[in-house]
């Protein structure tokens, strides 16, 4: 049986949290779509709350600290990637897009990412098309067809009910296990190197636009 990892992020601000239910629920059922066909999983979810000071401190300083700069290694190197953001004004949250921007940009080329959403109501269910979708499809990545948003009310049916939201997990969850079979094994990243962060040859000047003359 061969074997892929699977990184998940979820961007939660409250512990426990929405956003963190549904990225357990849809990497549960990667996991189990993928055993179906022949493939061992393993699941490394990473908390952004808990790296908000790392992050914010690599975006003022272009040095990641060892526990982002290890949380960057493993997303980058996963074979797949789900991306979970609580919904804020509209879009995605401020912590989701700080981590983004803290990864090289072509970091997620070609890689199979399943992209969930939540909120408190049913009105923000297309942000996902219309907000992160083309974030990833800015950097490449390749999205699957199907996002999985979650309004509040979509947990208050029975567990071991059909439910929309949970036709929609199995739906996503099919589709990135598709899309990790059909490709082959991630290489192994190189250790994250802040020099990509920063660009080869530039000064903290450039890098606030005082070199440029932005």
């Amino acid at each position: 049986m061969t074997r892929r990892r699977i990184a998940v992020i979820s961007a939660g601000l409250s512990s426990p949290s929405s956003t963190r239910l549904l990225a357990d629920r849809l990497s549960a059922a990667t996991a189990a779509a993928l055993t179906e066909r022949g493939v061992e999983t393993e699941v490394e979810v990473f908390e952004l709350r808990d790296l908000a000071h790392e992050i914010t401190d690599t975006l003022l300083t272009g040095f990641a600290p060892p526990a982002l700069a290890a949380a960057i290694e493993d997303v980058v190197s996963a074979d797949a990637l789900i991306a979970v953001t609580p919904i804020f004004s509209t879009s995605y949250s401020g912590l989701f897009k700080s981590f983004i921007d803290v990864l090289e940009p072509t970091s997620l080329t070609g890689k199979p990412v399943l992209l969930g959403a939540n909120a408190g109501t049913p009105r923000h269910s297309l942000a996902i098309d219309y907000a992160i979708r083309p974030l990833f499809a800015y950097l490449h990545a390749e999205p699957v067809s199907t996002g999985v948003f979650a309004a509040s009310s979509d947990w208050g049916a029975d567990a071991d009910t059909v439910t929309p939201l949970g036709d929609r997990i199995d739906r996503g969850a099919r589709e990135l296990a598709d899309a990790i079979v059909g490709r082959a094994p991630a290489a192994a990243a190189d250790p994250f190197d802040p020099a990509q962060y920063l660009g080869e040859g530039r000064s903290f000047a450039d890098l606030l636009g005082r070199g440029t003359g932005s």
